[in-house]
């Protein structure tokens, strides 16, 4: 056996492995034994329960295995549907965040998704099998070559995620505090839930935009370049005739120019409503004060004029009795 074979065989029992560890967890927890169903270059592993959905997604897959700008994927993919949250979190590892719906393994080939016991924030599992796969294809091609914003952005758009534009249309820190550079993108996937979704949104509206650079072949000519010279530096230049920076200054001026104004329009109703809800119990409080001080006023007024009253009236007495005149002195 040459040492590229032997290497090959390695690679392939690894990967048998890695494809069995989720299985052989779940039957040393007792959980009944999975079942396996092969279509195309997919192999879905799946439990009791979710066995239509791993139907559905099996023919979704197949039908649409194709991704934007790239050839068509060859490598085959192990995708397990975890029966419950618990096994979930097991079979993904601590590293992945608590919000996740479904991760991509692209060594491994490899994609640990949620099933019928999903939440409702998981997401339509078709579109979030696509978002995966996205993934996979893009490491097929290019290997670990594009950064954490570039493969989360070309995976929302191969997935048709436009809502992700919706969140940007939203948000009213992009209004305030301003665009992030695209490295500070990659560390924002770590940081709790909602700054992560602005990640995604914003990675989306860069890939978005770069693809748009190129009308024709939208990023074609760009991952070629890219594999070429191992390099997005000169991919851009290549494919596009932009620098990293300046593509970097446009994508921040265009969404800032795009979506800023619109976040501080879309937040303006839910900043009066705070504004209304702090301030109205000082209105009230100072609308009762006022009510109580002309309360005093209208009763110091009546008062005052039942005095003026009673004045006159002793002066009108006095002047229609005057006093009896004294006798003359004799």
């Amino acid at each position: 056996m040459t040492k590229r074979a032997a290497r090959r065989f390695a690679c392939r029992v690894a990967l048998l492995l890695l494809a069995a560890w989720p299985l052989a967890r779940a039957q040393d927890d007792g959980a009944s034994a999975p079942a396996r169903l092969d279509r195309g270059r997919f192999t879905f592993l799946y439990f009791p329960g979710d066995g239509l959905l791993a139907r559905t997604l099996s023919e979704r897959a197949v039908a649409n295995d194709s991704f934007p700008w790239l050839p068509r994927p060859a490598q085959r993919v192990v995708i397990a549907i975890a029966p419950d949250r618990r096994r979930f979190r097991e079979w993904v590892g601590p590293s992945a965040p608590e919000w996740g719906a479904a991760i991509a393994f692209p060594q491994s080939r490899r994609i640990v998704m949620q099933g019928q016991h999903a939440g409702g924030d998981a997401g339509d599992p078709v579109d979030v099998l696509r978002h995966e796969l996205a993934h996979l294809a893009l490491h097929e091609r290019l290997g670990d070559l594009p950064p954490r914003w570039f493969d989360e952005g070309y995976a929302s758009v191969a997935a048709r995620e436009w809502s992700r534009d919706d969140f940007l249309a939203t948000n009213l820190a992009l209004a305030f505090r301003g665009m992030p550079s695209l490295d500070e993108l990659d560390a924002r996937f770590q940081q709790g839930s909602s700054t992560a979704q602005g990640a995604y949104a914003l990675s989306y509206r860069a890939v978005s935009d770069l693809a748009a650079l190129d009308e024709k072949r939208g990023l074609t000519l760009f991952f070629d370049y890219w594999l070429q010279s191992k390099s997005m530096e000169r991919a851009l230049r290549s494919a596009f005739g932009v620098t990293e920076g300046e593509f970097e200054g446009q994508w921040q001026s265009r969404t800032r120019r795009r979506y800023g104004a619109l976040a501080l329009a879309g937040d303006l109703t839910v900043v009066g409503l705070v504004f209304t809800l702090l301030l109205l119990p000082l209105w009230v409080m100072r609308r009762r004060r006022d009510r109580a001080r002309m309360s005093a006023m209208q009763a110091a007024d009546a008062a005052a004029e039942r005095a003026d009253r009673e004045s006159m009236l002793a002066e009108l007495l006095r002047e229609s009795n005057p006093p009896p005149t004294p006798p003359p002195e004799s």
